[in-house]
């Protein structure tokens, strides 16, 4: 009897929960994708040119215009460097002009942050996602005791650190004030498309969710890796997700100019 005194209000995802989904929905608003490993063979995203080709038409078909493609610069397991990366991309390119794609396709990196990228940071330039904007990352388990130095380094170096899939790093997930202070210190936060649908678990969903109704996310990013990811991408254009999603003001779109 209470509860038309004591109405709660809606959360951002509920208000659109009753939009109607279009039939033609696609990601079209988004325009570009920021985060994924389509070079074949340098990491552990497409291992071949034909599995590059299926995710770049793929994308395609999803509405993208625009692809910039990184793939993970980590010393330990994927070595790989701005020469490798920038060779991958024109071998990409040029397949899928060949297989007709029409796609615009850019190279950046995945950089994994740890001692080898401290240094990197100070000996060439890094590529870049977006004029300065730097994709890193770090452990899914841990904070690395060099965080907090590496990002200022690259922030005096003139970069701008783009955090993948904040939502990922169980560290974090008891500690949201984290995201917090990474937002004060300049960062932006890359949303994974599929952390909303419970793809990785339920309390990276939960922590997807949390950032994205305080509206801490920047950019939003598929990090395609293979065709299952493709499919589980695709699927999120027949649920309340795409409702939620095309009303965000993600930064994507600037990419594409």
């Amino acid at each position: 009897m209470f509860s038309r005194f004591f109405k709660r209000e809606k959360s951002e995802k509920e208000k659109y929960n009753d939009l109607p989904i279009p039939e033609d929905a696609d990601f079209s608003f988004l325009g570009a994708d920021m985060h994924s490993h389509f070079v074949p063979g340098i990491d552990d995203g497409a291992k071949t040119i034909e599995d590059s080709l299926v995710l770049l038409r793929a994308m395609e078909q999803m509405g993208y215009k625009t692809v910039i493609t990184t793939p993970h610069i980590m010393i330990d397991f994927y070595p790989n460097t701005r020469e490798k990366i920038t060779n991958g991309l024109e071998i990409l390119r040029t397949a899928a002009k060949e297989n007709d794609i029409k796609l615009t396709i850019n190279a950046a990196a995945e950089y994994y942050i740890d001692e080898y990228f401290a240094e990197l940071v100070n000996k060439e330039p890094l590529l870049t996602v977006h004029k300065n904007e730097v994709l890193v990352e770090f452990s899914m388990m841990y904070e690395p005791p060099m965080l907090n130095s590496v990002l200022f380094n690259m922030q005096t170096s003139g970069y701008r650190p783009i955090l993948a899939h904040p939502e990922r790093y169980t560290s974090l997930h008891n500690n949201f004030d984290k995201f917090m202070e990474l937002k004060d210190r300049g960062c932006l936060l890359q949303l994974n498309l599929l952390s909303l649908t419970g793809y990785y678990g339920g309390n990276v969903m939960n922590t997807a969710n949390k950032l994205l109704e305080k509206g801490m996310y920047d950019y939003c990013g598929t990090d395609m890796h293979h065709e299952k990811h493709a499919e589980a991408v695709k699927n999120i254009l027949q649920t309340r997700l795409y409702t939620l999603l095309v009303n965000y003001p993600f930064l994507n779109s600037k990419l594409c100019l």
